[in-house]
């Protein structure tokens, strides 16, 4: 899609993330977009979803689609 430098996007953390290394980071990207990076591999890929995507899976979490 587009070319992203890790080290010039503001990441997020939730604040209900343990100290346990298994945590994902989230950012605002161009055009709306969201990135989204393993907090163990900075440097590594990103998965970049689109505005609606992003709100899918919001909705999807917050309905409880992921439950097992």
């Amino acid at each position: 899609m587009f070319p992203i430098d890790p080290s010039r996007v503001v990441w997020k953390k939730s604040d209900r993330s343990g100290g346990n290394g298994q945590c994902v980071e989230v950012a605002s990207l161009p055009g709306g977009h969201i990135g989204v990076r393993d907090s163990k591999n900075q440097n590594g890929p990103v998965l970049v979803f689109t505005p609606g995507e992003w709100n899918a899976f919001v909705g999807g979490v917050k309905d409880g689609e992921f439950d097992l």
